[in-house]
């Protein structure tokens, strides 16, 4: 059975983007994949990202690069972590 994949938005998921970078909460070994905006108990600001990877030899930071590239309609490479690669709070590059 394929893992279904849910996403906020385009333009909500760009909102939050900040001098052309995005702190996301990764979630790793989830249910399944997907991203969702912060909730109003939640951290302001910070995407909410769940994959289905393990956090081994970057599996899940390669997943949340594959989710975010898809939500957003831009190539792979074109997004790279700058900040927070062995941590859960990542911040991304997102090009202009």
């Amino acid at each position: 059975m394929a893992k279904k994949t849910l996403f906020s938005p385009r333009e909500e998921i760009l909102s939050l983007v900040s001098g052309g970078e995005l702190t996301v909460k990764v979630t790793p070994n989830a249910g399944e994949n997907s991203i969702s905006m912060p909730d109003k108990n939640g951290p302001c600001g910070i995407l909410l990202v769940r994959v289905t990877a393990t956090p081994e030899d970057g599996k899940a930071n390669a997943a949340v690069l594959k989710l975010l590239s898809k939500a957003l309609g831009l190539p792979k490479t074109s997004l790279a972590i700058v900040r927070g690669g062995n941590a859960r709070t990542k911040t991304i590059a997102i090009p202009d």
